[in-house]
């Protein structure tokens, strides 16, 4: 299967496959419609785990809600168009409001073939009822098996840990160089990296049936909320005119800050030596000219920015133990 796959998509093979076992078993059971079952396949298999198991659940509820409802319709009007549209005027509402979206349509075509043999008698009401669960059934079976997509997520995080060092780096860079701008191309790369990973967690997360806390989205959000501070960091070094003593100790915390940067754990000497350079900054002589002293404001502005960056990866720790 998984040879066959690669040429024409796991959730296609899986889902062909199913709908040939889902008829022959509604065949095997003499269930009348027996195609139908494999519709339903077609309707239930997923992107993920998650998402075929949410809507196996509200396919059979919905079913149930259909069947009953159609019954006492029928019962009292009779098997006519009329009181098929006054079922669809009853369950679509109740539908909407369980929250139902996805279980409307499948659910209607299994009353139509009440409204077609004109019986609401327990042997068609199970025949409808079994269409369901096998086609459901089957759809979330195959949805169990989900390629992991762990070990190109752990490589995502290299890559991204990467690129976020070269940015710092390149702060650092523009900080001794008095350089003004910082290539657009290391921010759009980041960007379009961290949506497409963070697409990916998604999904990996969702694939996980039992709820468990996956370290990998607080990851990516961190990574997310550290890249606008980065982007929003750029501002500053229009405004720095020349180098300084401060600016070229900022430039060596930048270096630090990237060397040290790997995962969501931040060393207490980072967060020391922040403190040390606020101190230091506070002891130095006032400046002297305006061109210095709005190089100093800039400076602390940025020192601020590198503090945050480092306390969106804090914040989202907590939340995680």
């Amino acid at each position: 299967m998984q040879r066959i796959s690669k040429y024409i998509g796991m959730r296609t093979v899986k889902t062909a496959f199913g709908a040939i076992v889902a008829v022959l078993i509604s065949q095997f059971l003499n269930l009348d419609y027996a195609a139908n079952s494999g519709i339903i396949v077609i309707l239930s298999v997923q992107s993920t785990k998650k998402k075929s198991k949410d809507l196996a659940i509200m396919r059979i509820g919905s079913t149930i809600l259909a069947l009953t409802i159609g019954t006492l319709v029928f019962s009292f009007m009779g098997f006519t168009a009329v009181a098929f549209g006054v079922y669809l005027l009853i369950f679509i509402p109740i539908a909407v409001q369980l929250k139902f979206h996805d279980g409307i349509v499948p659910p209607s075509v299994l009353v139509t073939h009440l409204l077609s043999i004109q019986s609401v008698a327990l042997p068609a009401l199970v025949n409808e009822m079994m269409q369901m669960f096998i086609g459901a059934g089957i759809g979330f079976l195959l949805n169990l098996y989900m390629p992991s997509l762990e070990k190109r997520i752990e490589q995502d995080i290299v890559e991204i840990d990467e690129m976020v060092r070269k940015i710092l780096f390149e702060m650092a860079n523009c900080l001794r160089t008095k350089a003004t701008t910082i290539d657009e191309m290391y921010y759009t790369q980041l960007e379009a990296k961290l949506k497409e990973s963070y697409n990916r967690v998604k999904i990996e997360s969702e694939n996980q049936l039992i709820y468990k806390q996956y370290n990998h989205i607080h990851y990516m959000e961190s990574r997310i909320i550290q890249y606008d501070i980065l982007y929003h960091m750029r501002r500053c070094f229009k405004r720095l005119y020349a180098s300084y003593k401060q600016t070229l100790m900022v430039a060596d915390l930048t270096d630090m800050i990237a060397i040290n940067f790997h995962g969501l754990e931040i060393s207490e000497e980072l967060n020391q030596q922040i403190q040390e350079y606020r101190s230091t900054f506070r002891l130095l002589p006032l400046p002297l000219t305006r061109e210095e002293f709005e190089n100093r404001a800039t400076l602390y502005e940025y020192l601020n920015d590198l503090e945050h960056f480092l306390k969106a990866k804090s914040s989202l720790i907590e939340e995680m133990i």
